[in-house]
């Protein structure tokens, strides 16, 4: 009998729902306190997910729920990445 690998689910900030890791974005504080946007999935830090959705992007930055799960300031210049990678999918 051949075991069903387990597939690792990830929490999106913004809207509560449950993703596999390749549907979402990973944004990262590293130990310096910079933020980047983690397309590896494995860059050391605390890390936050979000949908590969403009709809979703745009709201993370209105309602700062980013900066609060990061508790750190994030710049303009990381939600523009965002919003490219958004547009690249669509």
């Amino acid at each position: 009998m051949k075991k069903i690998k387990k597939i690792p689910l990830r929490k999106c900030v913004v809207t509560n729902e449950r993703f596999e890791k390749k549907q979402l974005i990973r944004i990262v504080k590293t130990p310096e306190g910079t933020v980047l946007v983690d397309f590896s999935g494995k860059a050391n830090g605390r890390g936050a997910y979000l949908q590969k959705n403009k709809e979703v992007i745009l709201k993370a930055q209105k309602t700062k729920v980013l900066e609060r799960h990061l508790e750190v300031q994030i710049p303009d210049s990381i939600y523009l990445e965002l919003l490219k990678v958004a547009d690249t999918l669509e």
